[in-house]
């Protein structure tokens, strides 16, 4: 079958024949793809950005970790799952043996490895997974948003960790679809006001008004992060601010307009440090959390949404392409000219 692999610590991706998975061994379930999305993060890893040397001891591997499809096959020791059935898997996988995965947190897991940057992901027609990983969805979901479901609950998690309220003022740094989608999860929970800033991304932004903000920003316009902010809010400051653009200077930036008491949220993957004024922090009683992948229950709900309100999360995906075409499809991703570009292994429909 054809895959989309990182074969060496150095930029680039290939195109390559190789074997199918084989059947599924006690635990697991093999999976047809039907349409899996290109992330920032593979996008990093195309680049081989610093922050991703951690997979060197794992390649080549095959990419694809925001995806979903039907089970071709069950293995022994499997329940609850059939050939069929339309799944979306998350791609965090503990080793089950820890107190942290016997407590329900298999992303606190020491020994934890992840489909699509620590083996074999989706980027191919076939790909195995842990059964416990998959959550069933109902029949009639769209498998292109299904494939929006990691980082929809990427981005749920993060507004849980920001624990964004009803009438909130939320300010979220950087247009990717990390970002839309903490757009959209506080918008669902009744912020009053979500405005997503980006820097020459007109495209994005453009998506990101599609999908929970009310307003935008383009930085490039400005030469004040706060007082364009303060503009658009009438004066008010950010009760949660989210950073979703791996730039270490957002850190900074977002506490600028960060009121009292409110909480910055950072979900960007830094390659370099970042430099904040802690005395500030302290004195203005502002607290800096960190919010990385999700938990199941954000899966569950996510999926309900999927069903319930299907067209205020399709705006996120801007193309569709066959697997042959998946380089093609990286380019348009660094370039920012497009939201979210989903692969489809087995050819995109008609």
């Amino acid at each position: 079958m054809l895959a989309l692999r990182k074969t060496a610590p150095a930029p680039g991706l290939v195109l390559q024949d190789v074997a199918e998975p084989g059947r599924p061994e006690a635990g697991e379930v093999l999976i047809e793809v039907a349409a899996a999305g290109i992330c920032g993060s593979d996008v990093h890893v195309y680049d081989w950005t610093d922050g991703y040397a951690f997979m060197s001891s794992r390649l080549p591997v095959t990419l694809g970790h925001e995806f979903c499809g039907r089970i071709a096959a069950v293995g022994p020791e499997v329940s609850g799952l059939a050939e069929g059935d339309l799944v979306a898997p998350i791609p965090t996988i503990g080793c089950m043996r820890c107190t942290d995965c016997a407590a329900g947190f298999p992303q606190r897991c020491n020994f934890r490895r992840t489909v699509g940057l620590t083996r074999d992901g989706a980027f191919a027609r076939f790909v195995r997974v842990p059964a416990l990983s998959c959550v069933k969805l109902h029949p009639g979901t769209d498998p292109v948003l299904a494939a929006l479901l990691e980082p929809l609950c990427v981005g749920d998690n993060a507004a849980n960790v920001g624990d964004v309220h009803f009438g909130d003022v939320v300010l979220v740094l950087g247009p990717g679809t990390i970002g839309q989608a903490i757009a959209r999860a506080a918008s669902w929970r009744g912020a009053a006001q979500v405005v997503v800033a980006g820097m020459n991304d007109t495209a994005r932004l453009a998506t990101a008004l599609q999908v929970g903000a009310t307003d935008t920003l383009d930085l490039a316009l400005f030469s004040n992060l706060r007082s364009a902010f303060l503009a658009l809010t009438n004066g008010r400051e950010a009760d949660v601010v989210f950073e979703a653009t791996g730039h270490p200077a957002s850190i900074a930036d977002g506490l600028s307009v960060l009121r009292k008491d409110g909480v910055l949220v950072s979900a960007g993957i830094h390659a370099t440090p970042a430099q904040i004024d802690l005395t500030a922090l302290v004195r203005n009683r502002q607290q800096l959390r960190g919010a990385h992948a999700s938990r199941r229950p954000s899966w569950e709900i996510m999926a309900r949404r999927l069903i319930e309100m299907p067209e205020q999360v399709r705006p996120f995906v801007s193309l569709q392409l066959g697997l042959e075409d998946a380089i093609g499809g990286f380019e348009r991703s660094r370039a920012r000219d497009v939201s979210k570009v989903v692969l489809r292994p087995g050819g995109v429909p008609a």
